[in-house]
Parts: structure tokens; C-alpha cells; sequence
């Protein structure tokens, strides 16, 4: 069980204020969706299984942090996640994708995480192999170093029988020879070496017969196994390559790594994570609700995704390729702006599977000031960390800030509302000439000021309809 799984709700949400400003109720309910499946883990069986998730749906309009608040609570929970938008599944002509391809998706993400951290847990194991080898082409063997087959056996006959290094050395053959070893692997970290070309023998990437498969829906993984077959009827190949030593350090070592790393343990973990801790962000769940009770135009492909997708929510077992996965404890959080459908449009068995139901208000002018500020991905502290990098020392007074957050809203008002992606657009502007000079300017500090924000947007503030194309 990770440690991360078993912060408190509050711990949970002081994790998600780092990087979202407000929205408490949405954190709470998320923070507590949480902390269910570490408590659900706790209670022995046959209970356990029959407690499922409580799913989620956030209402509210777009740029208000309902995506982030679901992609920042699975990386605290070291969780697979998979965003993917409902409504993908009604596009006309879409054919080979079916709902149950979100499962595999995850599966894949899981493989790739699990895979990800094993690597880590074997790095240093397999650092260490690779500059063994290393040192074995830098230090190759003295010419009159005897074979490890000796051409006569103990009775002078002419057998073949294996010599071992001891019989062959003196000790004091083997003592030099170490301490000539040692020497050159601290010269090797030490970077002497890293000017010097290296012959290398290394196993080719998989390469296989591309075979591309129009399929219907429920067969798209076709594709995928006839390719695996190939891979396994194609041995890997070897190729010689000549590299520096620093780069054939770095290709050895991810040799090794994939070579020690045990893909049935992975695979094991990896299934077990998606159905333990999968989280799946179903947005634009209302463009597949129902506006009307009638069975006439789109509306009968909507309520057709809804039932595909019920199976899958309500708890399924699903096939892919690395085995069967079950759905019953992944956690399903929808989300929708809700401006024409009402959640109530959702046919009732969907509505029954998402119990948990929050708001998400629309931010303003004071949200907008904390959003540029506070989070530790805060874009002023982007753009400061970016202009660095060309010498220049940018700061922003705080009234440019406030200006900044009051031009966003005021565009929001008149235009459309976007969120807080209305403060990338009008950061962007405000910057722009910085931006386009700064590798010109040199180093100096430049300071961004309220009347310098006025200066740059004084245009298309004035003007409604520039505005609407601009901004």
C-alpha cells in the first residue's frame, strides 16, 4: 500500500490547495473518495469486495479546475489515470473503439508506471553491470592470457576441460590486475573517458511486420496481437554501433534494465492497480445526455453511449490482452458544464452510479489574482523561471497582477467564459514583445507594471469584436 493512499482528507486537500485555488467542495469530495479506498482495504472479507466506489460528478462551467482537480488527486495517489471525453464515442463514423477501450488504456498505463518504477528500484543494479562492461572494453584482456579451455586434459590426452581464472593466475597476477581495474573505473567516473569512441554489440528495437487492421468494435486489440506474435516469431537482431563512452554508459544500463526487469511481476502488479486504485475522468458527460424524452435525432446516440458505459461502471470484467480486469473498484469521476442538459437527463441506472454530485463556481476577479500568484505553477512564476534562462531578471508588481486578473474577467464577461485559460491568453499578450526580444536584450531586470499592462491591451480591451478574435 503506498503512503500517499493513506493521507486524510484534510492532509488531501492541503496537497491539492498547492496547486488549485478554491473550489473546497470538489476538493472535500475527491479528498474523501480517496481516503474510502484506503479505509475499504482495511475491512476484512467477503465485505470488502461488496464496498464500490462512490463516483464522482463535477458540475461546472470550463477552465475552473475540474480536469486538474482529478489529474493532481491520482498523481497523489500514484494511481493509473485516464482522461478521455465521453462524447468521443458518439462521433459519426467512428469505428474500431468501443467503451471498454478506455479499460485497456488504463491497463497500458499502469504497465507503464509499474514498469517506470521497477526501473528505478534496479537502476543502481543495473549502473553497476553497465560499467562493468564498460571497464571490460576499456581493459581488454593481455594477449598472453591463457583460454579458459585448455587444449589438453590432466593425462596429456587432448579432451577439452574447463580451466577456471584461479588455476590459471598467481596471486599476484590477479592483485595487479585489480588494482589496474580499479584504477580505470575511477578514472570512468571521474569522466576521463568521456571523449573516447567505444565499439558496442547492442540488441536492435523490436522491429516487426506493420499490419494495420480495420476492425469493428470490440475487436480493436487484433491489431495489437498479431504485432505481438511477429515480435515473437522476429528474434531481436544485433547491431554494432560506435558511441562515446557517457552514451554507451546510458545505452548499457537501459539494456540491462530491460533485461532484469521481470515483466510477469509487472503485469501482475500493473492488473492489480487497475482495478484497485484506477481513476477514469469521463468528461463532457453531458454532451451524451438526453435533452428530451423523444427518441428522435442525436439524442438516441447519446442515451446509446450511456448504456455501453453503464456496464462498465456498474462493475464489468473486461478482456485485454494482458488478462481479464475487473471494474467493480475503479473510480469513475464525470464531468460536465451542464449548460443546456441537467444531470437529471442522465438516463436513471448512470444517475444511480454517480451518488456524489458537486458544484464548481465560476472564478473572479480575486480567484484570478491568487491563481497568478499562490499555486506553485503559478504562470508568473513560469514566465519568471522562462526569462531567466535569457538572462533577464522579470518581476510583476502587484497591481500589474490585479490589472492582469480584471482585464481576464472583464473578457470572460464579454465574450465567453473560459476560466482561468482566459489568464494564459492575456498573459501571452502581455508578453509578447518581452518575449519576442529577450534574446536580443541581454541581461537586465525588467518589471511588469499596471500602466505597462494597459499599454499592451488598451486595444483590444476597447475593442469588443478584436477582442472576441484576439482574446
Amino acid at each position: 500500500m503506498s503512503k500517499i493512499q493513506s493521507l486524510t482528507p484534510p492532509e488531501t486537500v492541503a496537497a491539492l490547495d498547492k496547486f488549485i485555488v478554491g473550489q473546497a467542495d470538489a476538493k472535500r469530495s475527491v479528498a474523501i473518495a480517496l481516503r474510502n479506498r484506503w479505509r475499504r482495504r482495511q475491512v476484512p472479507s467477503p465485505l470488502r469486495e461488496e464496498i464500490a466506489p462512490k463516483n464522482i460528478i463535477m458540475i461546472g462551467p470550463t477552465g475552473v479546475g475540474k480536469t486538474e482537480i482529478a489529474r493532481r488527486l491520482a498523481i497523489l495517489a500514484e494511481s493509473p489515470f485516464l482522461k478521455i471525453e465521453a462524447s468521443k464515442f458518439t462521433e459519426v463514423g467512428y469505428v474500431g473503439r468501443d467503451v471498454e477501450s478506455m479499460i485497456r488504456d488504463l491497463v497500458e498505463i499502469a504497465i507503464s508506471m509499474v514498469k517506470k518504477e521497477e526501473k528505478q528500484r534496479i537502476e543502481g543494479l543495473a549502473e553497476a553491470s553497465a560499467e562493468d562492461k564498460i571497464l571490460d572494453l576499456l581493459l581488454p584482456p593481455t594477449p598472453d592470457k591463457p583460454s579458459p579451455l585448455s587444449d589438453y586434459g590432466p593425462d596429456g590426452s587432448d579432451s577439452f576441460t574447463l580451466v577456471g581464472q584461479e588455476e590459471q593466475k598467481s596471486p599476484a597476477t590477479q592483485d595487479h590486475e585489480s588494482s589496474t581495474r580499479e584504477k580505470i573505473r575511477k578514472m570512468l567516473r571521474e569522466g576521463k573517458f568521456d571523449s573516447r569512441e567505444l565499439e558496442l554489440v547492442l540488441d536492435e528495437a523490436k522491429s516487426m511486420p506493420m499490419v494495420e487492421i480495420m476492425t469493428t468494435s470490440g475487436m480493436e486489440d487484433m491489431q495489437s496481437n498479431i504485432q505481438d506474435a511477429f515480435s515473437k516469431m522476429f528474434p531481436r537482431k544485433k547491431k554494432e554501433k560506435k558511441l562515446k563512452v557517457p552514451e554507451a554508459m546510458e545505452a548499457l544500463k537501459q539494456q540491462e534494465m530491460e533485461r532484469l526487469i521481470d515483466m510477469d511481476k509487472v503485469m501482475k502488479e500493473a492488473l492489480l492497480r487497475t482495478e484497485q486504485s484506477g481513476i477514469i475522468f469521463l468528461d463532457e458527460i453531458d454532451k451524451i445526455a438526453s435533452r428530451q424524452t423523444g427518441t428522435q435525432g442525436p439524442d438516441v446516440s447519446r442515451e446509446g453511449v450511456q448504456r455501453d458505459l453503464l456496464p462498465i461502471v456498474e462493475g464489468s470484467t473486461v478482456t485485454t490482452k494482458h488478462g481479464m480486469v475487473r471494474t467493480d473498484h475503479i473510480l469513475f469521476i464525470a464531468s460536465g458544464a451542464f449548460h443546456v442538459a441537467k444531470p437529471s437527463d442522465l438516463i436513471p441506472e448512470m444517475q444511480g452510479r454517480f451518488p456524489i454530485r458537486v458544484e464548481l463556481h465560476s472564478l473572479g476577479k480575486d480567484e484570478f489574482v491568487r491563481i497568478l500568484t499562490e499555486p506553485e505553477n503559478a504562470l508568473t512564476k513560469q514566465y519568471t523561471a522562462m526569462m531567466e534562462t535569457e538572462g533577464i531578471d522579470l518581476s510583476f508588481e502587484d497591481e500589474a497582477i490585479e490589472e492582469i486578473a480584471r482585464i481576464a474577467v472583464e473578457v470572460n464577461e464579454r465574450t465567453e467564459e473560459i476560466g482561468a485559460r482566459r489568464l494564459h491568453t492575456v498573459m501571452e499578450r502581455v508578453l509578447e514583445i518581452l518575449s519576442f526580444e529577450a534574446s536580443e536584450r541581454g541581461a537586465q531586470m525588467f518589471t511588469v507594471t499596471a500602466a505597462y499592462v494597459r499599454e499592451q491591451l488598451q486595444n483590444i480591451v476597447e475593442d469588443q469584436d478584436l477582442s472576441r478574435y484576439i482574446l
